[in-house]
């Protein structure tokens, strides 16, 4: 059997694998025993942002026509549950991930809010479709124009509406950008100091 191969033919166990010396201590040898489990030292950040990246909760969110996209994209043909996200949730306290699908009225706009803070952190939100992303053609009083004015949006999708495979792409752009550990973007109400009015007139 070759030497060190899994204690076979090997007469001592204890073998020296580094030597320390300098000038204030006194040349010493550390061993270590063959087949003894060693020590890893990393960032437990890491393997979180993998693990969240890969087991995304998504709330359905759906408010116009880009939703009937959303739902095809967790059908079979798309099959977004390789990602981890098979299961849409309904109560924004199980889910970690907003998407935003399709334009938001000023009087959604406090709903949207008040949603997004009943998730849990951490969290993240796609802006899915151009009416969601910056009003598409309703430029008016009645839609929010973009809807990274009320909560922060980490990846936004083009399209009117965005086809299955483009929120795909956005899905692995936002899994990508928590893998790496990108910061959310900053909170636009307490960047602009400006408060909304509930669907009962309380202060959000």
């Amino acid at each position: 059997m070759a030497e060190g191969g899994v204690h076979v033919g090997v007469k001592n166990p204890w073998e020296p694998v580094q030597t320390v010396s300098n000038t204030q201590t006194p040349r010493r040898q550390l061993h270590v025993k063959n087949g003894e489990a060693g020590i890893l030292t990393t960032q437990v950040n890491k393997l979180l942002d993998w693990g969240r990246s890969s087991s995304l909760w998504p709330l359905s969110f759906g408010l116009a026509c880009c939703a009937i996209e959303m739902m095809s994209t967790s059908a079979d043909r798309f099959d977004i549950s390789r990602f981890g996200a098979e299961v849409f949730r309904a109560s924004p306290r199980q889910a970690d991930l907003m998407i935003v699908a399709g334009r938001c009225s000023i009087k959604m706009a406090p709903v949207l809010r008040q949603i997004y803070d009943q998730m849990p952190d951490p969290k993240w939100v796609i802006a899915m479709g151009a009416c969601a992303s910056c009003g598409g053609v309703f430029n008016n009083y009645a839609i929010v124009q973009g809807v990274d004015k009320i909560v922060p949006v980490d990846v936004f999708i083009p399209g009117c509406p965005p086809t299955p495979d483009m929120l795909l792409f956005g899905f692995n752009e936002l899994q990508r950008k928590i893998r790496e550990g990108v910061p959310n973007p900053p909170d636009p109400l307490k960047a602009s100091g400006m408060k909304l009015v509930g669907p009962i007139g309380e202060e959000l």
